[in-house]
């Protein structure tokens, strides 16, 4: 596994098996005791993304060395119940969930104005599980999810196969860039677009901006599409808060036309009062700062 992120979750179809089976067959607390083993594994067999998560909680929180150490495990545990939580609402049981939904105003306001609109996410919290809550919101399908088509191929076609599919339209992102056309055509047409804020691709435009105190790479391409479209900006979170409770975040963001900088900035703001509220939420288990890249070149120009 690379440092860097490559558009891809890690996991076999056998562990998305084991859990469906104990979700459906023993209940959600069942899944979630199985995953009390998962998470020790992963702390000490998942090496790179364990030295990252550690990071994070080090030097980016400045959480002393043992509590560190812990909140590795507590992270992977935390993850895990995500997963758990969107194959549960997937597979019908979306009704042993409780819901809150925090500044929805925002999102319901330019459906019904046929307005059209940018939401940008995260991967901190249950971004997965948004398009459940979209549902909710949007009951005729004018909310779009810009993804990518990298997920493990054998592991989506099993989970297609046991879960309920979401109504919610997905636009996928593609190297000759077609993907725009449709981002235009869905704006135009009075819907919303939703994108992850967070991650780029390699090869890629991308931006640099402070998180956290420390400098790191965010895709360009959303914020520059939201600062220049003349269409309303909502940032979008879905926090995992209980056991079986969930807290959907839509702050209303206010852009400066052409200034892509800006408005990264203000999503960054946004992204670390959600770190400061739920700081085992931040699911970015890669080189997220760049630093063991840095280490490497240092140890070449020594060289």
């Amino acid at each position: 596994m690379s440092d860097e992120w490559e558009g891809k979750s890690r996991g076999t179809v056998l562990g998305y098996k084991i859990f469906i089976f104990f979700i459906r067959k023993l209940g959600i607390r069942a899944a979630y005791f199985l995953l009390y083993f998962v998470a020790f594994y992963f702390c000490f067999f998942a090496t790179r993304s364990t030295n990252s998560i550690y990071y994070y909680f080090r030097h980016r929180l400045s959480y002393g060395r043992l509590k560190s150490i812990l909140h590795i495990y507590k992270s992977y545990f935390r993850f895990g119940q995500t997963i758990i939580d969107k194959a549960a609402v997937a597979s019908g049981l979306k009704d042993q969930f409780t819901y809150e939904f925090d500044g929805v105003e925002n999102i319901t306001n330019l459906l019904e104005k046929g307005q059209g609109g940018i939401l940008i996410s995260a991967h901190v919290g249950n971004f997965e599980l948004a398009e459940y809550f979209f549902e909710d919101i949007d009951t005729r399908s004018q909310i779009n999810l810009v993804t990518t088509d990298a997920e493990h191929q054998n592991i989506k076609e099993y989970l297609e196969s046991v879960t309920k599919r979401s109504n919610i339209k997905f636009i996928l992102i593609q190297e000759d860039l077609s993907h725009i056309f449709e981002i235009n055509g869905a704006l135009q047409n009075g819907e919303l677009v939703c994108f992850t804020g967070d991650r780029y691709f390699k090869n890629t435009k991308s931006l640099r901006e402070k998180l956290l105190g420390k400098e790191a790479d965010f895709p360009a391409g959303p914020f520059l599409l939201a600062s220049r479209l003349n269409v309303p900006v909502i940032f979008v979170y879905v926090m995992k808060e209980t056991t079986k409770h969930y807290h959907l975040y839509a702050r209303l963001a206010e852009v400066n036309h052409r200034d892509e900088k800006d408005l990264l900035k203000k999503y960054i703001k946004s992204v670390e009062w959600m770190l400061q509220k739920y700081p085992l939420q931040w699911f970015n288990y890669f080189d997220f700062w760049n630093v063991n890249k840095k280490k490497e070149g240092r140890r070449e120009n020594k060289e």
